[in-house]
């Protein structure tokens, strides 16, 4: 079987919906032509284990035209496009395994009839792929010339796996890049996590008292944001220099323990487990909701939200459900826990995922071509790779910057020149 999705009936719809991302994706349409032509994944197989968006689909035919043989699975069981999946098995002949709202069983069936691809080269977004390759099929690992991971969740499972040397393969932190992390994080994240929580309940942000849990790039992006719509923004964090900064940066820095009883919404975005937990929600006014928007389902305690309900009202709206605690007191859990922005929305616009996908499709020719020079560690996308993807941006923004004179280069590699 080359895919299993919803209904290939839906490619028309999934097609529309890639070619509209796809004009928004100039330096991804830069390397996609230049692999066309010169053919550097030619005979290579590659996994990819990412959310099944538009935007990934440019980035999988970006892969094809470099010759590549891809398979595509879903890193998310709810952030599947259906429509895209359909239109890149039609219209692309890409073999994907992914289905919107697949339950844990199909998930991870799915993960591993991407391993039985043989890959050559894998692609991550959360380190699912890679965990599995680590434990059930270690005998293929040999096989690999190394992975890409997308994802803050995924480099930290990854750098714990180096850290005890049990990592296997070389690894690409594509979400460490500059590229990526500071443009996707910040502005994507903050971004498309507020458009999932207004898709999903329809609230007014304004006036609104929201509490960011975690102040990594994607809190921050998306505090700021909350607060252009008008909301009274209360950061947590574990971390003393982001506490600092949050602070510095204007917002009221408390802990979770005080926030929960003065939160009309609460976002998770921390890469951790259990941030909101019983003790939390029992603090929390009426009518709170509370949402995720970190990779895994794990930030929000929803099994201790189950044993504390009285009773569950499952979809008062789409992705949202009412649970009754003993206390008399509704709280509103957005799409069971799993991440807002692609479960209710659609995830990052194309202009930010065109940097964070053409950093994919670089990391993965220079992975191949120095397939066996790379230790099994975890490496930071080269720097060459960061400053072309930014200079081909800049350009396609129609954006001009400055060059150092020779004077000024003189000057700043050197030591003589003072007051």
């Amino acid at each position: 079987m080359n895919y299993d999705i919803k209904d290939i009936k839906l490619a028309a719809a999934g097609k529309k919906r890639i070619d509209w991302a796809d004009k928004d994706m100039s330096v991804l349409n830069q390397v996609k032509k230049r692999f066309s032509q010169a053919k550097p994944l030619k005979g290579l197989k590659i996994s990819a284990c990412l959310h099944v968006t538009a935007e990934t689909a440019n980035l999988v035919r970006t892969l094809k035209a470099g010759g590549a043989d891809v398979l595509l699975c879903a890193s998310n069981p709810l952030s599947t496009q259906d429509d895209v999946a359909a239109s890149l098995v039609k219209d692309d002949g890409i073999k994907v395994f992914a289905k919107k709202g697949e339950d844990k069983n199909t998930y991870f069936k799915h993960l591993e009839i991407a391993i039985k691809h043989r890959p050559d080269v894998t692609m991550d977004d959360g380190a699912d792929l890679l965990s599995l390759l680590h434990t059930k099929y270690k005998n293929q690992v040999k096989d690999i010339k190394g992975s890409m991971e997308e994802t803050t969740t995924g480099v930290i499972r990854l750098k714990a796996l180096e850290k005890e040397n049990r990592l296997l393969i070389p690894i690409v932190a594509v979400n460490d890049a500059q590229t990526k992390n500071m443009f996707d994080n910040r502005y994507g994240t903050g971004q498309s996590t507020l458009d999932g929580i207004i898709r999903a309940t329809d609230i007014l942000l304004a006036g609104k008292t929201v509490v960011v849990a975690g102040y990594g790039w994607c809190g921050r992006g998306f505090a700021s944001r909350a607060r252009g719509m008008g909301a009274n923004v209360i950061v947590t964090e574990v971390d003393q220099i982001k506490a600092l900064e949050a602070a510095m940066d204007g917002f009221r820095v408390t802990t979770m323990a005080q926030a929960a009883s003065v939160g009309d919404l609460f976002c998770t975005l921390t890469g951790d487990l259990h941030v909101i937990r019983p003790e939390h929600f029992k603090k929390m006014k009426d009518g709170a909701i509370v949402c995720n928007s970190g990779h895994f389902d794990v930030e929000i305690d929803v099994i201790g939200l189950k044993k504390i309900a009285k009773s569950v009202v499952k979809n008062v709206r789409n992705f949202v459900d009412e649970y009754h605690l003993a206390n008399g007191k509704k709280i509103y859990l957005l799409a069971d826990g799993r991440l807002i922005n692609l479960a209710a929305a659609e995830g990052h616009p194309a202009s930010v995922m065109d940097m964070s996908f053409s950093t994919q499709a670089l990391a993965t020719e220079y992975v191949v071509k120095n397939a066996g020079k790379l230790e099994n560690k975890v490496y930071d996308v080269p720097v060459e790779i960061e400053q072309w993807i930014a200079q081909a941006k800049l350009k396609s923004m129609g954006i001009s910057i400055d060059q150092l004179t020779p004077e000024q280069k003189k000057y700043l590699s050197s030591w003589q020149i003072g007051t």
